[in-house]
């Protein structure tokens, strides 16, 4: 071989490898590079998805859903910086049935407890629908151990009395009682203290708050729809979701919901946010 071909040659191998490093295309074949991080810690898109489509995370988020009957939700947006509801030092506990908020967002909450459907941790744990528990004592003391996976998975725990009394019947002490004492159960159950009340019955009076305040409560929460069996009901003549609202379920099972699964209504509750084009937000950020 001649030296002029040699020199072509290494020029040539030269220039190759410097295509295929300013190309990124170095590495296995097949593989393809992320980008950095975006400021949230998550990795941006891959200029280059995988064979078959979309990227794996999204492909599996869907598929978790299909399994349910549904589409993935839209993400909410950013929590706000400063929250709209708070409880001003030394003042009355806020009482709220809604978010001020202009995005389309909801709340979903879920009371009692009565209800522990193993099936419903797996469709949490697959859909990462945020929720709060509003915890009932009589109703979760024979397996405290059963809502211990849905906190884990940041899911709210909150307080719903220790034995589901209507309020208004009982005066400031044993509402003191009823709100304070579920407050150490659960913080002693689930190792944070509830900052989130909800009288059962949504039936409350001023002795309420007082009792609520005394307990260290930052906010009582009541609702604008309840979910029933297949469809919500709603408070306002117009019978539609509004940005902000907060929606009230229950763990229910077949013999309350005349034959429906605990996972049917929430796939049910969860297609009627969907239909309206809203998406659920969580709780906590926003109190």
């Amino acid at each position: 071989m001649t030296l002029g071909v040699d020199k072509k040659i290494v020029t040539w191998a030269a220039l190759t490898a410097a295509a295929l490093l300013i190309s990124g295309c170095g590495g296995t074949a097949g593989a393809y590079s992320e980008s950095a991080p975006t400021a949230s810690g998550r990795p941006a898109s891959p200029a280059t998805p995988p064979a078959g489509g979309a990227a794996p995370g999204r492909a599996s988020e869907a598929a978790a859903y299909e399994k349910w009957g549904l589409k993935p939700f839209a993400a909410p947006p950013a929590p706000p910086k400063d929250k709209p509801v708070k409880r001003v030092p030394g003042g009355p506990v806020p009482v709220i049935s809604e978010i001020p908020t202009k995005d389309k967002v909801v709340f979903i909450t879920i009371d009692d407890g009565a209800e522990k459907d193993p099936e419903f941790v797996k469709m949490m744990q697959e859909l990462k629908v945020p929720v709060t528990m509003f915890l009932t004592d009589s109703a979760i003391r024979t397996d405290y151990g059963y809502f211990k996976p849905l906190a884990a998975l940041g899911n709210g725990v909150a307080n719903h009395t220790l034995t589901h009394p209507n309020l208004r019947t009982l005066g400031r002490s044993a509402q003191q009682r009823e709100i304070c004492g579920q407050q150490t159960k659960l913080a002693k159950e689930y190792g944070t203290t509830p900052r989130l009340f909800r009288p059962p019955y949504g039936n409350w009076n001023e002795d309420t708050r007082a009792a609520a305040g005394a307990c260290g409560v930052d906010a009582i929460v009541l609702w604008r729809e309840s979910m029933q069996i297949k469809n919500m009901q709603y408070q306002r003549g117009d019978k539609k979701l509004h940005p902000g609202d907060i929606i009230l379920a229950h763990f229910r099972g077949p013999a309350e919901l005349k034959g429906t699964t605990m996972t049917r209504m929430t796939a049910d509750m969860l297609r009627r946010i969907q239909e309206q084009g809203f998406t659920v937000a969580r709780l906590e950020d926003y109190v």
